[in-house]
């Protein structure tokens, strides 16, 4: 009887997984998760600011979960060809983004390699469009779903898991635009618009 039990326990568990594992992989195999925000700064002041790799622990919404991160940057800082790294505790892994395309005023697209606690590669873009005396900004990323993820997503959608942090990052950002002196223009460094560098 025991065994009997043990044996029909372990083809529930079995034909569980396997239903599991069938259902992830009908996943969808790419996400997208989008964010906006008005900010009274104009859009020369959000550039300049996300245009700067030196100035993102400012604005990050992962900074204050290790404020023992440690963190390095490759190239400039500014602009196409600037990388960010870092490596800190289980919730903020380890990774690398770097900046490919500046549009002054307008965009800055990223390339977010993450290492640790997985792999992945995903493009996030920070568009700003002016909104009356301010600006409009949206973050937005865009990434490919692995079989890992895809059963991730079975309890907890990409949009959920980063959503927050996007609002939390852009509500960082204004404040610290608003609080930026008037910048009459883009910087020296970042005043031309450079296409897809930096491996594109």
């Amino acid at each position: 009887m025991i065994r009997q039990a043990a044996l029909a326990l372990f083809l529930f568990i079995t034909a569980a997984v396997i239903a599991l594992l069938a259902i992830a992989g009908t996943r969808p195999a790419t996400f997208h998760v989008e964010r906006s925000l008005t900010a009274s700064a104009p859009p020369q002041a959000v550039f300049a600011i996300v245009n700067d790799l030196h100035r993102f622990p400012e604005w990050s919404p992962w900074q204050r979960l290790d404020p023992a991160m440690r963190s390095s940057l490759e190239g400039s800082g500014v602009g196409p060809g600037s990388t960010y790294a870092w490596a800190g505790n289980d919730e903020v892994g380890e990774g690398r983004m770097t900046i490919t395309e500046s549009v002054p005023t307008e965009l800055v697209a990223l390339r977010l390699q993450f290492l640790r606690p997985w792999k992945s590669m995903s493009e996030v873009h920070l568009s700003i469009v002016p909104d009356g005396d301010g600006s409009r900004v949206t973050w937005a990323m865009d990434g490919t779903n692995d079989f890992r993820a895809k059963v991730m997503t079975l309890f907890m959608s990409m949009d959920e898991l980063l959503g927050k942090d996007f609002e939390s990052g852009l509500v960082n950002l204004k404040r610290v635009s608003e609080a930026a002196p008037s910048v009459p223009g883009a910087t020296a460094d970042s005043s031309a618009a450079v296409p897809a560098a930096a491996g594109r």
